[in-house]
């Protein structure tokens, strides 16, 4: 057990939550159950339409306690506020829908103990569905999609490339992270892409991430989970999704320590661009839409998916709203 190594350093976890009551108490008993004991666990939520007062009261454990916005305010920004109000040596974040092996911080936290040149450590995980059952599948199409089926456990440093490009490091609900090693205050920018944002954020330290190979977390895939919306015709999920893409694809191409991978960011900046066009042909606003499909036009090669897109611009606009919310317009998915 840790205790008996170290002297246990506090950590602190947060748990962003919005209007899903269902999921978040086995998020928090996932937490309340580790068998790392020395933590505080700050529920942070978004001003669901019920308040998960009661949820947080029912442990009746005095590790917990809730914070609560007193209007709503996102992702990045409600993740933003949670951290500040923590006080450990490392923190970590769980989703409200996800959930953790009862030895998820007990290992992850062995690693950045042993060694101060660590920023983070971070872990594999399991899919899960509505109902809490591991899709083994998904869990390997995740890992083999991310890279991490290719990384031996131990230390990478730098790490920019796992981090950021492969994006293996899933710091809202598989990391454990060094927190005087990251610049919290730039976190708020990043909107949906907070995680990712983070990820970069603990890259910029110089300091080292250290992977252990084994699945102690559990990411739920739902109707209702962001990347699911997203991915949908919510309109407004859609752009907060672009405009945190570009965003944070924007920084990175400026990041010199990034210049190795700066075309692959470049693509994903332009192919989030092209999103944030989409939606704003959704809402109607085809001038809004034509400026960022034209920014994403010149900073690419040939993109059919883009080329539709601007071209739907150009068109009346019942007729262009029309076609924008056809499920596949055109030759291909808007998606």
């Amino acid at each position: 057990m840790i205790k008996a190594m170290f002297n246990a350093p506090l950590i602190s976890v947060i748990i962003p939550t919005y209007n899903r009551l269902d999921y978040l108490k086995e998020a928090i008993a996932s937490v309340i159950n580790q068998t790392y004991t020395n933590l505080e666990i700050i529920v942070s939520d978004d001003c669901s339409d019920e308040s998960p007062q009661p949820i947080v009261e029912s442990f009746q454990d005095p590790r917990l306690r809730l914070r609560r916005n007193a209007k709503n305010v996102g992702i990045g920004l409600n993740s933003t506020y949670a951290f500040a109000e923590t006080h450990g040596k490392y923190v970590a974040s769980l989703n409200d829908d996800d959930r953790w092996d009862k030895d998820f911080l007990e290992k992850l936290v062995h690693p950045l103990e042993e060694n101060s040149e660590l920023v983070l450590a971070f872990c594999d995980y399991y899919i899960m569905d509505d109902h809490g059952h591991v899709n083994w599948a998904a869990s390997q199409k995740h890992s083999k999609r991310e890279k991490r089926h290719k990384l031996q456990e131990g230390i990478y440093q730098p790490f920019w490339k796992i981090g950021l490009v492969d994006q293996a490091v899933f710091t809202a609900s598989a990391a454990l992270i060094r927190r005087n090693a990251v610049s919290w205050d730039k976190l708020f920018k990043a909107g949906v892409f907070w995680d990712y944002y983070l990820a970069y954020l603990g890259c910029r330290s110089g300091q080292g991430a250290y992977y252990c190979s084994e699945r102690l977390a559990y990411y739920r895939m739902h109707a209702k989970s962001e990347n699911m919306v997203s991915g949908s015709r919510n309109i407004q999920a859609k752009i907060r999704k672009g405009k945190a893409a570009t965003f944070c694809h924007q920084q990175f191409m400026e990041d010199e320590n990034l210049r190795d991978y700066r075309s692959y960011f470049q693509r994903e900046w332009a192919h989030a661009s092209t999103t944030l066009g989409i939606g704003f042909l959704r809402l109607g606003q085809p001038v809004e839409a034509r400026f960022h499909l034209h920014q994403s036009w010149r900073h690419q090669k040939f993109s059919l998916r883009t080329l539709i897109a601007l071209s739907m611009s150009y068109l009346p606009q019942s007729m262009a709203l029309s076609l924008a919310h056809m499920p596949n317009p055109g030759l291909t998915k808007l998606r």
